[in-house]
C-alpha cells in the first residue's frame, strides 16, 4: 500500500499541502507526501531562500529553549503550532537541562498528533494535543495542559514560525494578548514569523500558500507589524530582529543566498 493511501486511511488529507509537512520536507524529514513536495518546488521558484530559512528557524527554536531553561530557569513550555517531530525537539532540549521539564505541543494537523504521540509514548512529562492555536480556551482547558502546565509558575509560550498562518481576520495581536493574560508573571513569549519588505513577495507567497493549503494560511507581514505582538512586554536582549542574530552560538548555519523574506521576532517576558 502506498504511503498516501496509508495516510488517507488515518484521516490525513493527502490531496492538499500541509504547512507542517512542507516544513518537514524543508528540514529533510520523511513525513511528507508528493503534494507537499510539489508545493515546495513551486514556492522555491519565487522564494528560493526558504530551505535555509527553515533550518535556521529550527536552530533559533533550539537556542531559545536552551537559553530559557538554562539562564532563566523555565521548566515548562507550551509550543503552539509545533509541527512534526524532528531532531532536537523542544522537550529534548529542555529535558537535557532538567529531565523533569514539561512540554505540551499544540497543532491542528492530525499527522502531527499521530507522530507526536508515537514519539512521546514513554515520556510522562510531554504531551501533544490537537487544537487550533486560535482556540485559547480549548488549549488551556485541555486535560494534558492541566496535568503538565502549572500556571502559578513561569511558562515559555512558543509561537515559532507560526503567526504567518493566522489571518488578519483572527487578529493575531489580540490572540497573543489573550494568551499573555492567562500566563503568570515571569512567563516568556517567543514569537517570530515570515516577513518581507517587498510587496510583490508578500503578495505572491500569501496568495500561493492560501490557494495551496485550502486557505489554511494567514499573511506574510512586515517587521513593524510583528513588533506590535510584543507591546507591553519586556523584550530580552538583543531585541527584535532577524532570528539568526538572536544570541547566535555558531556561524555554521546555512546562509540565505537571497533576501526576499526572512524570519523576524525575538523573546519577551511578562512583567
Amino acid at each position: 500500500m502506498r504511503e498516501d493511501e496509508v495516510a488517507a486511511g488515518q484521516g490525513v488529507d493527502v490531496t492538499t499541502p500541509s504547512v507542517a509537512r512542507m516544513y518537514d520536507y524543508y528540514l529533510g524529514g520523511k513525513d511528507n507526501y508528493e503534494v507537499d513536495r510539489q508545493a515546495v518546488e513551486e514556492l522555491d521558484k519565487v522564494v528560493p531562500s526558504t530551505r535555509p530559512l527553515a533550518v535556521n528557524n529550527r536552530r533559533f527554536l533550539q537556542r531559545v529553549v536552551r537559553v530559557l531553561a538554562e539562564d532563566y530557569g523555565v521548566r515548562q513550555f507550551l509550543d503552539h503550532g509545533s509541527g512534526l517531530p524532528t531532531q532536537d525537539n523542544v522537550h529534548q532540549v529542555a529535558q537535557r537541562i532538567d529531565p523533569q521539564a514539561r512540554v505540551v505541543y499544540v497543532d491542528n494537523d492530525p499527522i502531527v498528533l499521530a507522530h507526536g504521540r508515537a514519539l512521546l509514548e514513554e515520556n510522562a512529562n510531554t504531551a501533544v494535543i490537537q487544537a487550533d492555536l486560535r482556540d485559547t480556551e480549548k488549549i488551556f482547558e485541555h486535560p494534558e495542559v492541566g496535568r503538565l502546565i502549572d500556571l502559578s509558575q513561569p511558562v515559555g509560550a512558543l509561537f515559532v514560525s507560526v503567526m504567518h498562518c493566522i489571518p488578519d481576520s483572527s487578529d493575531p495581536a489580540a490572540l497573543l494578548r489573550g494568551i499573555v493574560e492567562r500566563l503568570p508573571s515571569g512567563s516568556f513569549l517567543v514569537i517570530n514569523q515570515l516577513v518581507s519588505e517587498d510587496k510583490a513577495t508578500r503578495d505572491f507567497v500569501t496568495d500561493f500558500m492560501a490557494k495551496a493549503t485550502g486557505d489554511r494560511w494567514g499573511r506574510v507581514r512586515q517587521a513593524h507589524e510583528v513588533e506590535r505582538y510584543f507591546d507591553g512586554l519586556e523584550i530580552l536582549e538583543p531585541g527584535l530582529g532577524e532570528i539568526n542574530d538572536w544570541r547566535p552560538d555558531s556561524e555554521l548555519g546555512p546562509k540565505q543566498l537571497t533576501d526576499e523574506w526572512y524570519e523576524f521576532g525575538g523573546v519577551a517576558r511578562k512583567r
